[in-house]
């Protein structure tokens, strides 16, 4: 029996077996991780795993700069489950860090139709109107199009060299009936990850990338195409870090590797010296160099230690004619339920709510949805609702109650059956009233600003 689950990032049903996603993907658990000022998503265990967010973390404490990524497909309207990732973003901007957001309007052209003129006039009056109106600061935030930053599809293209029909095939699904502009796409949207590392776009320093897991298959290919692209590679070993070379088709001359495929000593010894100098450069003293092995040890740095040091060897491999591109990092959001008990889309206007849907629909839409109570009130009383199926409640926890203890108290009056499926329904309502109200407010007063999101 195959017990796999398949993510698919243009899949209309997805997987929420989240524990098993971790275990068979690779993922972080957020579990023991120490966030500073943790957003509502944090608490709640909503942003449940991630990959290398230890990196952001430790740049953030040591007044390092960092970069946030984050994308929108310019197809339908905006909904609660796209704020979701917004309101990550925004966090991380608060922390610190500088945003960048690239507008699809390639892919969606390739995958859903939309011609580049309509993907940009959907971009403006559906999404970003609502990243100014839920508090993304224009002054760190650039905006741009795929179609109008070539770099981002010239970087695909390079990286196109380091896969191939196969490995797009095992984390995609892609068959011999797939369009290749399909195909394209998650090489453009790797450009669109990593470009922001570019000195033209930031420079060199860590980028995370907050998406929900249906999105992770981007993410593990841009980390593979990352690594096989960088000259040094830092690990944990018995004896602290150990720095290994990695010799590749276009590095070869400079390692010091001739035509005839012998190594010139002189110039390997120069290329360790690099290494060694840029590593004592952030005050390690007990380098070890054996360029015969082709390796470095540091006996005394510790895996917080990892983040400097590779960084500072980017830094050595850009210089020396590389690409020195970081992995980048990610974090992963459950799924909010639709309205209907499946799978929110932009398609299915029942299934949500939108950014614009005005109050009157909003409280027929919540009235509609999914409950986690019983047939009759008799029941309920007697047996209790289910909060974790319960539609209302969920957009409570996911986006409209910010209090955690009043949270805490609906949830345990629920399940004792004193609070009814229609009276969660009318909190959930006035909540979403609120939110709904609010935010059209602010979207009138930041209507000025939207034009400077964009580059």
């Amino acid at each position: 029996m195959n017990n796999e689950v398949t993510i698919d990032p243009w899949g209309s049903s997805q997987s929420t077996d989240y524990s098993r996603i971790i275990e068979q993907f690779g993922l972080s658990s957020m579990e023991g991780v120490s966030i500073p000022s943790p957003s509502r998503l944090h608490r709640r265990g909503i942003v449940f795993a991630h990959r290398d967010l230890d990196v952001i973390l430790e740049t953030k404490r040591t007044g390092n700069p960092f970069g946030v990524l984050t994308g929108l497909m310019p197809s339908g309207k905006m909904h609660l489950g796209h704020s979701m990732v917004i309101d990550q973003v925004r966090w991380f901007q608060q922390q610190g860090g500088d945003v960048t957001i690239a507008v699809a309007d390639l892919e969606s052209t390739a995958t859903r139709g939309i011609s580049l003129a309509e993907g940009r006039r959907i971009a403006a009056e559906e999404y970003v109107s609502n990243y100014a109106a839920l508090g993304l600061d224009p002054e760190k935030t650039s905006v741009y199009f795929q179609s109008q930053r070539s770099v981002v599809q010239r970087l695909g293209f390079q990286l196109g060299k380091r896969t191939n029909l196969s490995e797009l095939e095992a984390i995609y699904g892609f068959d011999g009936s797939t369009n290749l502009a399909h195909v394209q796409a998650p090489l453009v949207q790797a450009g669109d990850i990593l470009h922001p590392q570019l000195d033209d776009y930031g420079g060199l320093r860590p980028v995370v990338v907050p998406v929900g897991v249906d999105q992770d298959p981007h993410l593990r290919l841009t980390r593979g195409l990352a690594a096989k692209t960088n000259w040094f590679n830092v690990n944990d070993s018995k004896m602290g870090l150990q720095v290994g070379v990695s010799v590749q088709d276009d590095n070869s001359a400079v390692m010091g590797v001739e035509a005839n495929g012998r190594v010139n000593k002189d110039k390997q010894k120069e290329i360790f010296a690099m290494i060694v100098n840029s590593i004592s450069s952030l005050g390690f003293s007990d380098i070890i160099s054996n360029p015969k092995h082709g390796t470095v040890n540091v006996p005394s740095a510790t895996s917080r230690d990892k983040v400097s040091i590779r960084m500072a060897l980017l830094s050595l491999e850009r210089k020396l004619g590389g690409m020195g591109l970081l992995a980048p990092s990610s974090t992963y959001h459950r799924f909010a339920v639709g309205m209907t008990g499946d799978k929110m889309s932009s398609s299915k206007p029942k299934t949500t709510l939108f950014l614009s849907d005005d109050v009157a629909t909003a409280e027929k839409k919540i009235k509609k949805s999914f409950s986690g109570g019983q047939a009759t009130v008799e029941e309920h009383r007697r047996l209790g609702g289910d909060p974790d199926k319960d539609v209302a409640y969920q957009y409570m926890m996911y986006f409209f109650e910010e209090d955690d203890s009043y949270l805490a108290e609906i949830n345990q009056g629920y399940r004792s059956g004193n609070i009814l499926a229609g009276e969660m329904k009318q909190l959930c309502i006035e909540r979403a009233t609120a939110w709904l109200t609010d935010l059209s407010e602010k979207r009138d007063e930041t209507a000025h600003l939207v034009e400077t999101f964009f580059d």
